[in-house]
């Protein structure tokens, strides 16, 4: 019997198109600059993730190639952020946009932090791209450090785990135990606790059932994850009727390594577009 988790309301109908098509435009934009300058590569992922969100909130089953456009566009996006702060001089060849771009590299940038790398490995996740898995993985951990109090501890750990995990590197079961025991709000207390449970902690307790392979308790394990979700981007006014509350890309993008292990996911949501999680646009042109 699948389960149906439903979305909270969002502002839909030809305002919702308009303001969607109005990021894409932006964002086009800012991505044929990047050619010119690389300084604004952040503020460029930033308008990808948010145009992505936007797409959502009008096609929530990802049916339209302009969700997956934009999937693929913001993906693409965060990955030049890691590749262009990872080298001080030259040249770096990015796709993004349908395009081969030639971008300049600017060394380490504050915002190439473990935070947009968490984002940008979710969105390789769902796009199913592994050589970007990979680039992401391979970057050091300290290079995504940022100064003492930014973020809990645990982030980093969370970054070593799945970082190991997709490099089939050792002791992966002793780094999960520590993201799991370092993101407990009793030693995390940067975050806020809402944050933290709504959001921050359910891809953990995810990905610890998917690596396990325990099936039977994936499902409700996804089915808490997105009821989480819904309650934080629910519980004040100006949650509701934020954009980024349209995905839950965290346990989206694990759903989507359950999915093609061929777990049993009886779950519906518009949390987890249908066209993203079922891999539907994959190959429909290159990336």
């Amino acid at each position: 019997m699948t389960l149906t988790i439903s979305r909270h309301d969002l502002p839909a109908g030809h305002e919702a198109e308009r303001f969607a098509q109005r990021l894409d435009e932006h964002l086009t934009k800012s991505i044929d600059r990047l050619d010119e300058t690389t300084k604004a590569i952040s503020s460029t992922f930033d308008s990808a993730v948010m145009s992505l969100h936007a797409r959502c909130v009008i096609d929530p089953r990802a049916a339209a190639a302009e969700t997956w456009e934009s999937t693929v566009n913001a993906m693409q996006v965060g990955s030049a952020l890691f590749s262009t702060t990872g080298a001080s001089e030259g040249l770096i060849e990015c796709r993004i946009n349908h395009k081969v771009r030639t971008i300049q590299a600017i060394g380490p940038m504050s915002t190439a932090d473990a935070g947009n790398w968490l984002t940008a490995f979710w969105l390789a996740v769902i796009c199913r791209d592994q050589e970007r898995m990979t680039q992401l993985s391979e970057i050091p951990l300290e290079h995504l450090r940022s100064p003492q109090g930014q973020y809990d501890e645990y982030i980093y750990h969370w970054v070593d785990t799945l970082q190991t995990w997709w490099l089939r590197r050792p002791d992966l079961a002793d780094k999960l135990i520590a993201t799991i025991e370092a993101s407990d709000p009793r030693v995390a207390n940067i975050a806020p606790l809402d944050l933290l449970q709504g959001l921050l902690y359910p891809p953990i307790n995810l990905f610890y059932h998917y690596v396990r392979k325990n099936q039977a308790e994936f499902s409700p394990a996804l089915a808490d994850a997105l009821r989480l979700h819904k309650t934080y981007w629910t519980l004040t006014e100006d949650r509701t009727t934020d954009i980024d509350g349209s995905i839950a890309l965290g346990p989206l993008a694990i759903a989507c390594l359950a999915h093609d292990a061929e777990f049993p996911l009886d779950i519906e949501s518009e949390y987890l577009p249908h066209h993203l999680l079922q891999r539907t646009w994959l190959g429909e042109f290159p990336t």
